[in-house]
């Protein structure tokens, strides 16, 4: 691999990323410590982490029949590759929100990342920050809003050159919050108002978990950790003023105060209610995007823009939710006929590779978020295992573009760069062991 005199193109040469691994291994006998094989590195995850941690973030619904549909859907999409196309410079940029970002691909909001390492949601902020990707932050985080700001600020401006692009001169790096919307509207309003001064520009409403689904492997060892001693989960609403300023007293008996009234409420909201807060958070933002996160139909897609949003994620909460449910590669195709090219749309549940994110883009996502993978990474080597895990996925886009003959992931993967092919079942893990 020929590292001299790559012309400069719209995105990084992340294909690199492959030699300088091998050049390291060859020169200095230094390996990766960990595989980025998604299966070989779910497994070895698992014996990193105590029982609690590790089904937090991997419990499936039921069964897990939703969560195997999730990667059995992409099983069943084949890429068509081209020959003798000149991708020497490839394209992986995409605008979002007024963000030129480098690659279609987000840091999935995840919950209580001090259960991966102790620095928490500090670690994927960073690493976005630095690869210029954009951020999702929970609000079952583990960290505060401004923590995690500056984090993601640090990440940023630790690398070369700037990222382009940005509509709030504050932001260095872009960033969006994931809203889970309790029934204390003064708390939901003191959210928004934190996340937008700390340069979170793009508020996601997740609506498919006011209640957590029944997951028996976390029923089986009672894993909630929010009620156990010594938590650390209740970062976000201690941070919050008007939430301690109301339930400060309670949380001190009960430490399962925030998460039950703020977070998994057990609640269900309404349409209504997503028109109030649409318009909260373009009251405080000056009308920046909202999406929600969850949709899984086209009638739900539509109903999203007729209240004021900008977009929405089709997502099944990876396969966490419901069980027996379409898989979110499937529900996609449902959500584009219904308001593609009307709306942004991004895809979650299910991403595990570069062939994944290439086949969500020719499927009709704008971007994709990946979430499993950035916390196995940082569950084996905190910054430097989630970075690993995030520029091998790079690369290994990039890669495929260029073997596959594809330039531009804006331009070239559409619905015509794949074949559905419905015959044949998705081998199981470890009869799919290298």
């Amino acid at each position: 691999m020929d590292a001299d005199n790559k012309p400069k193109g719209p995105s990084p040469h992340y294909s690199l990323y492959q030699r300088q691994v091998f050049r390291k291994g060859g020169e200095q006998g230094v390996l990766p410590s960990f595989s980025v094989h998604p299966e070989q590195l779910q497994d070895s995850t698992k014996k990193k982490l105590n029982d609690r941690a590790y089904f937090y973030a991997n419990s499936n619904a039921g069964l897990g029949w939703t969560d195997h549909a999730n990667r059995e859907a992409f099983y069943h999409w084949r890429i068509i590759p081209r020959m003798l196309v000149d991708t020497n410079v490839r394209d992986l940029s995409v605008n979002l929100f007024g963000h030129r970002i480098p690659a279609p691909i987000l840091f999935a909001p995840i919950g209580i990342n001090k259960l991966y390492s102790p620095e928490g949601e500090l670690v994927p902020a960073k690493i976005a920050g630095e690869l210029g990707l954009p951020y999702c932050l929970s609000t079952a985080a583990s960290q505060s809003i401004e923590d995690v700001a500056a984090a993601n600020d640090a990440g940023a401006a630790s690398t070369k050159g700037p990222i382009t692009g940005q509509d709030n001169e504050n932001v260095k790096s872009p960033r969006f919050f994931q809203l889970y919307m309790g029934h204390d509207d003064d708390v939901t309003v003191s959210l928004l108002t934190r996340a937008w001064n700390s340069g979170f520009d793009v508020c996601m409403l997740t609506v498919d978990t006011w209640q957590l689904g029944w997951r028996p492997t976390d029923i089986d060892i009672a894993n909630y950790v929010f009620y156990y001693p010594g938590t650390v989960c209740n970062e976000m609403g201690e941070s919050d003023t008007t939430f301690m300023r109301k339930y400060g007293n309670e949380l001190s008996d009960d430490k399962g105060t925030w998460i039950d009234k703020c977070v998994w409420h057990g609640k269900a909201h309404t349409w209504d209610k997503v028109r109030w807060v649409v318009k909260e958070w373009h009251r405080i933002s000056g009308g920046r995007p909202f999406l929600l996160k969850g949709i899984q139909t086209g009638a739900d897609a539509q109903s999203a823009l007729e209240v004021g949003c900008a977009g929405v994620v089709v997502s099944n909460h990876a396969g966490r939710q419901v069980d027996g449910a379409i898989s979110s590669l499937d529900a996609l195709e449902d959500v584009v006929n219904a308001v593609g090219g009307k709306t942004t749309i991004l895809f979650d549940s299910g991403i595990r590779t570069g062939s994944d994110v290439f086949k969500a883009i020719a499927l009709g996502a704008d971007a994709v978020l990946v979430g499993r993978l950035w916390v196995w990474g940082m569950s084996h080597e905190g910054e430097a295992g989630c970075r690993h895990v995030m520029k091998s996925l790079l690369a290994d886009l990039d890669i495929t573009m260029t073997v596959s003959g594809y330039r531009s992931i804006a331009e070239d993967v559409k619905r015509h760069a794949l074949k559905r092919c419905a015959q044949g079942t998705m081998p199981e893990w470890p009869r799919t062991r290298l």
